[in-house]
């Protein structure tokens, strides 16, 4: 019987291919949507937690709250290793706006004053020359690290090393260049110039500094490190809420759970579409029904039991719903697989969304399938013929 109804639903279909395209039509923006956004949501996902794997393993950042009369200098950079056992190393962050010349030109960009351990603490890497050593900060030497950004913009992407730039007139010979470490949180890595903090001082006019960079001894007590740090701060300032200090973790768990969230939602929006497309299929049925009733009294007058005329309607709605949850479903996994590519964002389309939204394409194509089967089956063999 399953077999027949197969073939008859088929007959159907294809005898009404304009119609059947324009009843899958809701199931197939419904299913691509619903794939296309929950996979982007993840590679977004992904995206974000290589960016914060990016900026350092085990890297707490400590921010002054200035509005609390919060301010700190490189010297407290060494006095908190000293006070918090759980951090093996940190670095101050001394932040500013300059204009970079070189010959003739010239390129606005981040000036960072900064001590040797901040290029392990932040997971970065050289691709010419040296990094800072501790004699540069001592003897407040003129030299600078250049983001590859930079280097584009002043050298055409040349070796810079042993040439000298000026920074807001200071003169500063490039003993290094890092490694491209793209954006992270719309901001340009590459983008900058590193100095020793003690010569950052003397260009940016101020030894305040923006923010200390430590790196907990492991990931294990990173939590306990944090918690520490807040501590002393809080103490040493006689402040409830001294500065903001955050781990690693703690950014990608707050940073997951708004992702997650985001995709859930837009799954769950696309979702809807999902429904429209079932009540379509319901609707086109009832038409059909209502255009086949001479051809259902036929049947019935021939002998065709009830379940057979509901099992024929069923499946023909259920096919409809699966052929346009598999066009939905190559439609939505190219649409990922494009937007995350012009994204910059790594990560495949999500298997699990293909499944769940494939299975619950053909629930709802069965589901809202089930009164139009029904009302065929009840149809009087003599009053279908009669209205047929």
């Amino acid at each position: 019987m399953l077999r027949e109804s197969l073939r008859m639903a088929w007959r159907s279909l294809v005898a009404g291919k304009l119609r059947a395209f324009l009843t899958m039509l809701g199931i197939i923006i419904g299913v691509g949507a619903v794939i296309a956004l929950i996979s982007i949501g993840q590679a977004a996902t992904s995206s974000v937690t290589s960016q914060v794997q990016a900026l350092g393993s085990n890297l707490i950042t400590v921010s002054p709250i200035r509005s609390a009369g919060v301010v700190l200098y490189p010297q407290d950079a060494q006095w908190l290793t000293q006070v918090v056992p759980q951090i093996s190393q940190d670095a101050p962050l001394l932040t500013g706006s300059v204009t970079a010349l070189y010959g003739s030109k010239t390129w606005s960009t981040t000036l960072m004053g900064t001590t040797p351990p901040s290029l392990g603490i932040q997971g970065r890497k050289l691709a010419e020359g040296r990094y800072l050593i501790p004699s540069d900060v001592t003897f407040r030497r003129q030299v600078a690290v250049l983001g590859q950004t930079v280097v584009q913009n002043l050298f055409g992407g040349q070796n810079p090393v042993g040439k000298t730039i000026e920074a807001n007139g200071t003169p500063l010979v490039v003993v290094g260049v890092l490694q491209p470490s793209g954006g992270s949180f719309g901001a340009n890595q590459d983008d900058v110039i590193l100095t020793p903090v003690t010569t950052a001082e003397e260009i940016a006019g101020t030894t305040q500094i923006s923010a200390i960079i430590a790196e907990a001894k492991s990931a294990a007590i990173a939590p306990l490190a944090v918690a520490q740090i807040e501590a002393v701060m809080n103490h040493r300032f006689d402040s409830q809420n001294a500065a903001n200090v955050t781990s690693q973790d703690q950014i990608l768990s707050t940073l997951s759970t708004i992702t997650g969230t985001l995709t859930m939602m837009l799954g769950g929006i696309a979702g809807i579409s999902l429904l429209v497309g079932g009540i379509g299929i319901m609707n086109i049925m009832l038409v059909t029904v209502t255009e086949r009733t001479r051809e259902i009294g036929l049947r019935k007058a021939i002998g065709a039991k009830r379940r057979a005329i509901l099992l024929q309607f069923l499946v023909e709605s259920s096919i409809l719903s699966l052929i346009g949850g598999a066009i939905g479903a190559l439609l939505g996994t190219a649409g990922a697989s494009v937007l995350a590519g012009a994204l910059g964002w790594h990560g495949g389309v999500n298997t699990g969304a293909v499944v769940l939204a494939l299975v619950f394409s053909l629930a709802v194509g069965m589901v809202f399938g089930i009164w139009p089967a029904m009302r065929a089956s009840r149809l009087d063999p003599i009053e279908a013929l009669r209205q047929g």
